[in-house]
């Protein structure tokens, strides 16, 4: 693999002067945003399943091609492991055998987060592994932590991993999640094997790469 991957650059060089009230703004008022016909196919399989399987639930949100995804089925083989991306076309490089162990879903996070609150459904762990990082001062409310859908990441509860290559955006989730009650580590990722492309690029390329731990509940 090309160590070719660029450093995160951004015009916001501190914590957002927003990130407070936006994610105060957001826990107070829950999102009432009806599921788009996708984001309700994916969510109509993922209860079949769950009606199906008993086992707890590992969440892989942003799974990107699904690598991830099969290497947490293998690291939790007595839970039920779904990844989820909105993207057809990465899900379509992912490489399997017929049945795997695990469940792939083409659908946005946040919506099938709130299906699976709405339904009363939690989560043993939740993996947010590398996530567009909308390094844009303007974007904040694309990141996980500045989404509407951040409440609904909370309701799911369970043992929360976020990692990044670019550490403010780290910061500002571990902030967030301390405004939500919630106290977390922030710290450098160890050597290890990957568990995305993208970390296994990031790595080639000499980035230094964080993560963010909590236990929701």
């Amino acid at each position: 693999m090309q160590a070719s991957s660029r450093p995160v650059t951004s015009n916001q060089q501190g914590l957002h002067p927003r990130l407070v009230h936006t994610v105060r703004r957001h826990l107070e008022h829950a999102s009432q945003a009806p599921l788009a016909a996708h984001n309700a196919d994916a969510w109509r399989r993922l209860a079949q399943r769950l009606a199906e399987d008993s086992r707890p639930l590992v969440l892989d949100s942003f799974c990107g091609t699904g690598m991830s995804t099969a290497r947490l089925a293998a690291a939790h083989p007595g839970h039920l492991v779904v990844g989820i991306d909105r993207s057809a076309h990465r899900l379509a490089l992912h490489q399997h055998d017929e049945h795997p162990p695990y469940l792939l879903l083409q659908a946005e996070c946040e919506p099938l987060w709130r299906a699976l609150a709405g339904a009363g459904r939690g989560v043993d762990y939740h993996y947010l592994l590398y996530p567009n990082p909308w390094p844009k001062a303007r974007h904040l409310q694309r990141r996980i932590h500045g989404h509407p859908g951040f409440a609904d990441l909370l309701a799911l509860g369970g043992r929360v991993d976020l990692r990044s290559n670019w550490p403010l955006y780290v910061e500002e989730f571990g902030v967030a999640m301390h405004i939500a009650g919630v106290h977390g580590v922030v710290q450098r990722l160890p050597d290890g094997p990957p568990l995305t492309r993208f970390e296994a690029k990031y790595r080639a390329s000499g980035h230094a790469l964080w993560r963010y731990r909590a236990r929701i509940r």
